[in-house]
C-alpha cells in the first residue's frame, strides 16, 4: 500500500477507530467532542479518509459503519518515516542525535538505549 498523509485532524478520528471500530460515524462525533467541529467536517474526514483507503464503510441494516484498514503501527511508521524524510533528509543519525541531547531521560531510559546501540553495533 502506498503511504497517504494523514492530517492531524483525521488522526484523531482515526484514534478513535483503533480504539473502538467498528463505528458509526454518530459514535466518532461523539468522541470527538472535545473539538469543535461540526458533524458535516467529521463526515467530510470520514469520506476523505474512506477515499484513501485508510478506513472503510460498511453499508448496515442500523446505517454505515467505519473500520480501520491500516493499523495504528504501520501510520505511526509512515509519519515517522515522512518526518525523517522531510526535516532531516532521510538521516537517522542527526534524527537520534537531536532528539537525545534534548531529552531528558531517565537512568532506566538511558540503559535502554545503550542497550539497543550495543545490540545495533554488533549487528
Amino acid at each position: 500500500m502506498s503511504r497517504p498523509r494523514i492530517s492531524e485532524a483525521e488522526w484523531e478520528v482515526m484514534e478513535i477507530l483503533w480504539k473502538q471500530a467498528p463505528a458509526t460515524a454518530a459514535e466518532i462525533i461523539v468522541g470527538l467532542t472535545h473539538t469543535s467541529w461540526a458533524p458535516t467536517t467529521i463526515r467530510t474526514m470520514l469520506a476523505r479518509l474512506v477515499d484513501k483507503k485508510i478506513i472503510a464503510m460498511r453499508k448496515q441494516e442500523g446505517g454505515i459503519s467505519f473500520r480501520p484498514l491500516v493499523d495504528r503501527e504501520q501510520c505511526v511508521q509512515w509519519e515517522g518515516d515522512s518526518f525523517l524524510e522531510r526535516v532531516f533528509g532521510g538521516a537517522t543519525n542527526p534524527l537520534l542525535m537531536h532528539f537525545v541531547k534534548r531529552a531528558k531521560l531517565t537512568p532506566k531510559e538511558v540503559r535502554e538505549l545503550q542497550k539497543i546501540l550495543s545490540e545495533k553495533g554488533k549487528a
